[in-house]
């Protein structure tokens, strides 16, 4: 069987995703046609209900519980490094509602913890998230909410940190901050449905095993090609929770969805987590 399925080039995704995607383990006989955008991208993708299987913002998974379910494998959940919010010259945190803020898509889950954050903030402007420091230094923009790699390397280019939303959320919470997750279609059969969650969990399980061996597909897709960089922002989102949400990665995710009703969004009901196969 043969499914669609999409991730983002940055290297947290390239690295999980290497082992199922060319065959380095058992894939119980399924096969992938890939996908690779931007985050976005993939979100408004998944509005569209055009992938069988992919990476998906948590504040987008909010919106479409309806038609996708949550792997247990494969997600990105981190400890106090959440997205960054930063500038060209500094700013004070009473003075963020007031500025135009670049921000990597409506749909993030770095834009839902900013309007949590910061709820007087309306003047946003969606753009590319590679784009952002750029708009930034060009002064198009006065802040910008940073993804990925950005976070290693933002100083260099003598940009200010006004807040880590990672660090703001556990303050808040004392929970890990979900970013996005890998779903499937639910209507798809269960039984796909629980062979691609092993799949998944069995990638994240040879990544971890074997990195070198997944170097070369992540290096080539990575927007900072250092490998020091690239190695850094693996380690920070990849872990435990990404080889299983487990108890503590599902409260996270539901403490999530709790603020998401509290900002107005209608969440369906239905069960947010695929059954585990005891296969």
């Amino acid at each position: 069987m043969k499914l669609r399925i999409g991730f983002s080039p940055c290297p947290n995704d390239t690295f999980i995703f290497d082992a199922m995607i060319h065959h380095k383990i058992d894939t119980e006989g399924l096969e992938f046609e890939l996908i690779l955008a931007d985050v976005e991208d993939l979100n408004q993708r998944a509005f569209q209900n055009e992938l069988d299987i992919t990476k998906l913002s948590y504040h987008t998974y909010a919106y479409l519980v309806k038609d996708y379910i949550l792997l247990n494998g494969g997600s990105a959940l981190g400890n106090n490094c959440g997205p960054l919010l930063i500038s060209k010259h500094p700013i004070k945190s009473n003075e963020v509602s007031n500025q135009r803020i670049g921000i990597p898509g409506k749909f993030t889950t770095a834009n839902f913890l900013l309007r949590i954050a910061f709820p007087e903030a309306k003047n946003k402007e969606s753009m590319l998230f590679s784009d952002i420091e750029h708009q930034l230094l060009e002064e198009k923009i006065e802040l910008g909410l940073i993804i990925h790699e950005n976070r290693f390397t933002y100083q260099e280019k003598g940009l200010h940190k006004i807040i880590d939303l990672g660090e703001f959320w556990e303050e808040k919470t004392k929970l890990p901050i979900p970013l996005g997750g890998i779903v499937i279609k639910r209507n798809l059969p269960l039984s796909i449905q629980q062979k691609v969650d092993r799949v998944m969990q069995r990638s994240v399980k040879f990544a971890l095993e074997n990195p070198e061996k997944t170097y070369d597909f992540v290096k080539p897709h990575a927007q900072e090609m250092d490998l020091e960089v690239m190695l850094k922002h693996i380690k920070l989102y990849v872990n435990d929770y990404t080889l299983d949400l487990g108890k503590n990665g599902k409260k996270a995710i539901t403490t999530l969805f709790e603020e998401a009703k509290k900002q107005g969004i209608k969440i369906e009901d239905y069960p947010l987590f695929i059954e585990q196969s005891l296969s």
